[in-house]
């Protein structure tokens, strides 16, 4: 019976370890140098991004001074948007590719939108 415990108390432990090193590998603390240095990496900083609400309030050049050049800028929905790629997420399956929304509304961030298309 211990020995059985123990295998059990070994297989969560091992899965564990492993779930914490996939979390790691694919999430990372925003950094704006690496940001504008891989942008085939992105995502890894994306959650931090919306996690920590460090755009909201902010106004367009603001935005565009910490993240850069955006891909494109237009209407959503009637509110204009910076799109930002993030690159694509290593995958067993088929990846596709992130991009990043940040939507603003009265001149200012509203909402940032993580898409996977």
């Amino acid at each position: 019976m211990l020995k059985k415990i123990k295998i059990i108390a070994g297989v969560f432990v091992l899965a564990m370890l492993i779930s914490y090193f996939l979390i790691d590998v694919n999430e990372k603390q925003f950094d704006q140098v690496q940001w504008k240095k891989n942008p085939f990496e992105r995502y890894k900083m994306a959650s931090d991004i919306i996690e920590t609400n460090m755009l909201f309030g902010k106004k367009k050049t603001e935005v565009i001074s910490v993240l850069g050049n955006n891909t494109e800028t237009s209407t959503l929905i009637g509110k204009e948007h910076l799109v930002y790629p993030l690159g694509k997420i290593p995958s067993f399956f088929e990846s596709k590719e992130e991009t990043l929304i940040v939507v603003f509304e009265n001149a200012k961030v509203f909402k940032i939108i993580y898409s996977h298309e």
